[in-house]
């Protein structure tokens, strides 16, 4: 109806007319959005069976993927074009049922824009992953949570995988062990990055991810595993325990050749800490680490799994930030830019204010099993122009038991090499804050105390270290200064630790000594 000449011939009517087309241009954006984008959708996913995305004797049937991209592409396209057009309708004269149904559908899109621009990128990139252009070389880094870096935990193992044409071969794992540090960095550091976290980042495999910029470890770890065994990769993933525990949700226990029975219930136990206590030396540990990667994986490309339950482990590790990719292909590194996977830096948007909590190991051990991370943030304020003020809360408790000094094995404490007392737990605090945002400092307890402000890629950063004896806890809070006024929500990514819990919220008031 909206279409006819006689609907706009009355648009021009006075008061009535504004509200004709707010109307007409509504049911327009939605008339797109159901043809182009909606339609579309629930004719692809009649058509796709999940079971037919699951490896099948080591290789996964592209084709499926492959047919859903430009469906996918039109459809991401759509959604967007249409939050353009709606956000330039004019709704201030209209009568209030209207605005509320443009709010309302406003809110639909941006629901569902995230995970339809998410199969866009899954449908584009995943088959090229899978070597559908060719074969493919991927570094597989398994990040090790008990010895905390910014990005999850050191690289304690890794393997190298080959794709072609869908099929998915595990043909080389290696340990930190055969990485014994390069006399010099492998590649050339920012300065920022170097001046927080030293050359170390560049030098040795467990360091490459000390920084929040996961595209700079990625690059740096092919850069080792080049020097190293003369190969270079096309692509670098990273996964944690945690992530495993998940992907066993869809296999089912796996058994080791140890006799463990490897399930979600016990892979972060096991594999964090009873692994330490059962095997005393780390050429040990690395064996079994590696015959239970192996194991998951074999599973995996056996095809012998819940393809619905898979899905969901993987997108639960994305969004937790447990899984992450870097593409060699500039092309393919674009797309994963604007995804949780690509692990960059967070970026400030007309509605959200990002801020990062990055947690790294300074113990030298395997002691993060037992360290307790609460964040919460907020906002206030408190100056005559209206610039908001920011604060992150950290609480950090160390959960060990309080004979751990002399309990835990000497390779799970430290035993004091690096001068943190056997049982403690020493980690080094960065909360970075976007680039606009003024360093107002850092209390511990509600005490003023000392911290090292930095940039890094242009961020705020206040770093400080904190070492905390079995059943002691500390409370940090780091404050930023807007650079204007500011009533969006705040967004505060955080470390994967290994026991995760959600961001709360933290009511802040106008007297504190940070500002």
């Amino acid at each position: 109806m909206t279409g006819d000449p006689i609907w706009r011939i009355a648009e021009f009517a006075p008061w009535l007319g504004p509200n004709l087309t707010a109307f007409r241009e509504i049911a327009e954006v939605t008339e797109r959005v159901s043809e182009d984008a909606v339609g579309p959708l629930m004719q692809l996913a009649a058509s796709v069976q999940l079971n037919a995305l699951k490896p099948t004797d080591g290789a996964v049937d592209l084709q499926s993927l492959v047919a859903a991209r430009p469906v996918a592409e039109s459809a991401s396209t759509a959604i967007a074009d249409a939050q353009v057009k709606l956000a330039d309708i004019d709704t201030d004269s209209t009568v209030s049922p209207l605005r509320a149904a443009a709010e309302r559908l406003s809110v639909q899109l941006a629901q569902v824009a995230e995970p339809v621009e998410a199969i866009r990128v899954a449908t584009a990139l995943v088959p090229e992953f899978l070597g559908d252009s060719g074969p493919r070389s991927l570094l597989l880094l398994f990040q090790n949570p008990a010895e905390l870096r910014t990005t999850g935990g050191i690289s304690g193992a890794l393997a190298l995988l080959e794709t072609n044409a869908g099929s998915i071969d595990l043909v080389q794992q290696a340990s930190s062990t055969d990485f014994p540090g390069f006399d010099e960095p492998v590649a050339q550091l920012p300065d920022s990055t170097r001046a927080l976290y030293g050359d170390i980042t560049a030098k040795y495999i467990q360091n490459v991810n000390l920084t929040p910029d996961f595209p700079l470890s990625a690059s740096l770890a092919r850069d080792m595993w080049a020097k190293r065994y003369g190969t270079s990769v096309d692509g670098v993933i990273s996964i944690d325990p945690i992530a495993l525990s998940y992907i066993l949700e869809a296999t089912g226990p796996i058994t080791l050749a140890t006799g463990d029975i490897l399930s979600a219930e016990n892979a972060v136990s096991l594999l964090l800490r009873d692994a330490y206590v059962r095997y005393s030396k780390p050429a040990h540990q690395d064996i079994f680490f590696a015959a239970a990667a192996s194991a998951v994986f074999e599973r995996v490309a056996g095809g012998d799994l819940d393809a619905s339950k898979l899905i969901d482990a993987l997108a639960k590790s994305g969004s937790e930030r447990r899984i992450n990719l870097w593409s060699a292909v500039e092309a393919e590194q674009e797309e994963l830019a604007a995804t949780p996977l690509a692990g960059a830096l967070p970026k400030k948007t007309e509605t959200t204010q990002p801020f990062g909590v990055y947690l790294n190991d300074a113990t030298a051990a395997k002691m993060d099993f037992y360290l307790d991370v609460q964040i919460a943030d907020g906002q206030v304020t408190c100056r005559k122009d209206d610039r908001a003020t920011f604060g992150i809360s950290v609480t950090l408790t160390n959960n060990a038991p309080l004979d751990a000094p002399v309990t835990f094995p000497d390779y799970v404490t430290g035993a004091g090499v690096f001068g943190v007392t056997p049982g403690n737990i020493k980690t080094l605090v960065n909360v970075y804050g976007s680039p606009e945002l003024q360093n107002l400092g850092v209390l511990r307890d509600g005490a003023v105390v000392p911290h090292l402000p930095a940039t890094d890629a242009g961020y705020q950063v206040s770093q400080i270290a904190v070492e905390l004896a079995p059943g002691e806890s500390t409370t940090l809070l780091f404050g930023f200064l807007g650079d204007g006024q500011f009533d969006g929500a705040i967004e505060t990514e955080q470390t994967p630790v290994i026991n995760r819990h959600e961001t709360t919220k933290l009511s802040l008031s106008c007297e504190n000594p940070l500002w």
